[in-house]
């Protein structure tokens, strides 16, 4: 009998000991002001990556696809955090690269609420490809961004408290496309062929330029959101891309926002960017070849992409402007969404 209640005790303590002293994970909402601090801690952290233009080059030519260290920061909750007990989200940022009051603001805030953030600087890690708005557009790609994401994603895993199964990649625009491409199921075969694999995909209004012919995806659910004034947004294209990955295999939620348009999370007063590639319609076909549809062009470098990129985008631009209230329903969704993949509440 004694043998018995010490066996039974020390399943006890084995089934506890992965949670034991573990940073509590209290989604909120509101979010907690990133100003506040909440014992948050910040980071520089860098990791292996490379630099494949489109997945063809790192399917046909591994060998010749540059390779870079990837820079980034760390968001760490308060609490000393027990084993493989922390669940992470992976920030890719936008077209206009890390902006203290998105990428990092949320950084923090999800940091405050128990949830390890890895923020990855895909254009700062190449300034020696490109620097101006231009230049990174046509040099620095959607591609590259997605490495960086698998690159991240075993970055984070082998560190010892985080929890391998759940790990969501988010991305605002620009790493918003990467954030949906990193869902396909080529995709993540071409990046992780063993695993790992993330475990959700949130794509903050980008547009829905490519298309997979290949649609089926890794299974995991993915979230997208967009104002109902964004002009980067077609909105039938993105209907047909969210249905494409529903028959892959995903469940797709769709959040809308009247009236919003892009980047109601910055900091920008209202204004019109150029450079609008709403009518842009690439197809990424089974060999990782990227063709344009409008003109038939294959992707296959800088030159060939300004040239679609002139073909198909407008100097027309799209409005921006941040728009709190907005940002309170996303950080709103968002949580929903992280508390369904994390399986744990949101505390009102």
């Amino acid at each position: 009998m004694v043998l018995i209640r010490f066996a039974f005790l020390l399943l006890l303590v084995i089934a506890a000991w992965p949670l034991a002293g573990s940073a509590q994970l209290r989604l909120a909402d509101p979010w907690p002001d990133p100003a506040a601090g909440d014992g948050v801690r910040e980071l520089p952290v860098s990791f292996p990556s490379s630099s494949p233009f489109v997945p063809m080059d790192a399917i046909r030519h591994p060998e010749d696809v540059p390779t870079l260290t990837t820079q980034g920061s760390l968001f760490l909750p308060a609490g000393t955090p027990g084993r493989r007990a922390v669940p992470a989200v992976i920030v890719l940022h936008g077209s206009s690269g890390v902006q203290p009051e998105r990428e990092v603001a949320d950084g923090r805030s999800l940091a405050a609420m128990g949830v390890e953030v890895l923020l990855i600087d895909s254009f700062g890690s190449r300034r020696d490809v490109a620097t101006d708005f231009i230049d990174r557009m046509l040099k620095i790609t959607e591609t590259m961004f997605v490495t960086d994401a698998y690159a991240g994603l075993r970055f984070l895993l082998a560190r010892p408290e985080i929890d391998p199964s759940r790990v969501v990649l988010l991305g605002f625009d620009y790493g918003g496309m990467a954030a949906t491409y990193a869902a396909y199921a080529e995709i993540a075969d071409l990046e992780a062929p063993q695993g790992p694999r993330f475990a959700g995909h949130v794509a903050y209004y980008a547009p829905c330029i490519a298309r997979f012919r290949n649609y089926r995806t890794t299974g995991a659910p993915i979230l997208m959101l967009w104002g109902t004034a964004d002009e980067m947004i077609n909105v039938g294209r993105c209907a047909s891309t969210a249905a494409e990955l529903r028959a892959g295999g995903s469940s797709v939620e769709i959040v809308t926002y009247p009236g919003a348009v892009q980047e109601w999370d910055g900091s920008l007063p209202p204004q019109r960017i150029n450079h609008n590639l709403v009518d842009c319609s690439l197809e990424v076909e089974a060999d990782g070849t990227v063709r344009d549809l409008h003109t038939g062009l294959t992707m296959a470098g800088t030159f060939s992409r300004r040239l679609i990129f002139l073909f198909c985008g407008t100097i027309v631009g799209y409005p921006v402007e941040a728009d709190p209230k907005v940002r309170a329903l996303s950080n709103r969704d968002l949580g929903r969404f992280l508390a369904r993949v994390f399986r744990t509440n949101i505390a009102e």
